[in-house]
Formats: structure tokens, sequence, C-alpha cells
């Protein structure tokens, strides 16, 4: 056998290179940075909700996050961009939020009742949502925009009113859009002076007292 012959039959018998290794570092990696990502994120969120968006500095949430500041902006721009990401988050959470009532098949005055009282527990409970709802009142003061407020929320209202309205469990006159958009403005707007005077401790009892003012059918069906 001359000597290519056994050169290549050397290189048959030779084991492939593992590259497994390889990949597993990039999905190690991988994780790391989504692991990261996220923890910057609920950093950031505790920053915004506690000192609002003025206040915070990147390096406040790097500090929370337990990273550096190349870190942070290895994920995110800039202060404004953590803002926008901490809204997103908030509006996907509420979506959650309405979504699960949607598919718990409640009647609709219940999925009202249901949907405001899951929101004012993530209000209470909640650091992102909290720095969401603090976010959309500083919205002016953050040079980024924002997404709009309460409009998916407010659709999912109207939509639960009109099937109580078609089902006879409304009063006679009683207008869906106007009543949902009036149930947003109060539920928002109780959250904030729950949070201002109370730390949200209260906000149950709050959004029990605007269902009974405004659809006091949907109180009286739930219990």
């Amino acid at each position: 056998m001359d000597s290519m012959a056994v050169e290549r039959s050397a290189a048959r018998s030779r084991p492939a290179r593992d590259t497994a290794p390889r990949h597993r570092d990039t999905g190690l990696k991988q994780e790391r940075a989504v692991r990261t990502r996220a923890q910057v994120l609920d950093a950031a969120a505790e920053a915004f909700a506690t000192q609002g968006f003025p206040a915070v500095t990147v390096q406040d949430v790097a500090a929370l996050a337990g990273v550096t500041k190349g870190a942070v902006y290895f994920h995110y721009a800039n202060k404004e961009a953590l803002a926008q990401a901490c809204a997103e988050e908030f509006y996907h959470r509420i979506g959650v939020i309405g979504q699960e009532v949607e598919e718990s098949d409640l009647s609709p005055l219940r999925a009202v009742t249901e949907l405001l009282e899951r929101t004012a527990r993530a209000f209470r409970d909640e650091t992102m949502v909290q720095a969401g709802a603090r976010l959309q009142i500083e919205r002016s003061l953050i040079g980024a925009e924002m997404p709009m407020p309460y409009l998916g929320y407010t659709e999912s209202l109207t939509a639960w009113l009109r099937q109580a309205q078609e089902a006879g469990q409304l009063p006679a006159g009683t207008s869906p859009e106007a009543t949902a958009r009036v149930l947003v403005s109060a539920f928002f707007g109780a959250q904030h002076i729950s949070w201002v005077l109370n730390d949200r401790a209260d906000i149950a009892d709050r959004v029990r007292e605007i269902l009974t003012a405004v659809v006091p059918m949907a109180t009286r069906n739930a219990e």
C-alpha cells in the first residue's frame, strides 16, 4: 500500500471532530443572554415603579440587576428603550389577563367583574404592572414613543358589555361603549389614588365600589 493510500485509510478511520461542545456553548450563551435581559428589565421595572422615570439612571438599573452598565446597554440602547420595554410588557400582562378571562367562559357581566378584579390584583402585586402604570403617567417626560394606553382593555370591556346588553342585563338606554370608557377611567384613576394614599392596599375595595356604582348588576350577578 502506497503512502497516499495509507493516509486516506487513516483519515477514514479517524472519528469526526466533535462540534457538540461548540453548539452547547452557544446555547448556554444564548440562555444567559435571555436571563440577563429579563433580569435587567425586572430591575428597570423596580426602579421606574419606585423612583419614576426622570430620577432613574442606567447605573441604578445595573446596580439593581447586579450587572454592569455595559450589560444593560448590550440589551437596551438607553433609558428610554427600557421604559418602552417595560410599558410593552405591562400591556402584554394586562392582555394576558383579558385573554384568560375570555377563555374562562364566564357570563358577560361576570367577565367584566373578573377582568377588573384580576387587574386590581396585578396592580397590587406585580412590580412590572406598577412600573407600566407609572410610566404612562410620565409618558410626556419620556423621549420615546410609548404604547397607546388602555385601548385593548377598553375594547374587551365594550365587547362584554354589548353581549350583556343583548342579553337584557343592562338598563335600557345604556351605552356599552360609554360604560366601558367610564369603567376604564374610573379603574385607572382609582388605582392611582389607591397607590398614592395606601400603596394600593385597598385597590380591591375601590374596584368593588366602581362596579357597584357603574354596573350594579355585575356585582349582583357575581354574588
